[in-house]
């Protein structure tokens, strides 16, 4: 995802591709982008000639389980399930990505971050 996508205010804070046997071949992108002053969010693009996109403001992301099979292990990949608290998106999946538990507290932290500067809590998504 290039950063003309989001304008010169953004900085992109991660980026990887589902990867296959350790190696990013495939056509889909996940991306951390902050928006200064306004939002954190994630975003799925998946698709070559015919694209989804899907995105998710970090805050509404209220559980992170990370999951790694044998194989995932040998190339360090692993995929992160979100639980997220919004109208159309229930989950977020990052499947086969480098460094699955870094990835997942650096979303953690911005998710900490921005319910901070926000001032929500986790009670406030339930129910």
């Amino acid at each position: 995802m290039k950063k003309e996508i989001f304008g010169e205010d953004t900085k992109i804070i991660w980026t990887d591709k589902k990867r296959y046997f350790g190696m990013p071949i495939s056509f889909t992108r996940y991306s951390l982008v902050e928006k200064e002053g306004s939002w954190i969010k994630l975003f799925l693009d998946t698709g070559f000639l015919s694209t989804k996109h899907e995105e998710v403001l970090v805050y509404r992301i209220f559980d992170i389980s990370v999951r790694q099979t044998l194989g995932d292990k040998i190339f360090n990949v692993g995929s992160l399930y979100l639980y997220c608290k919004d109208e159309s998106l229930e989950y977020f999946n990052i499947i086969r990505v480098k460094n699955p538990f870094k990835v997942r507290d650096i979303i953690s932290d911005y998710i900490e971050k921005e319910r901070e500067e926000k001032g929500f809590r986790i009670g406030e998504f339930h129910g």
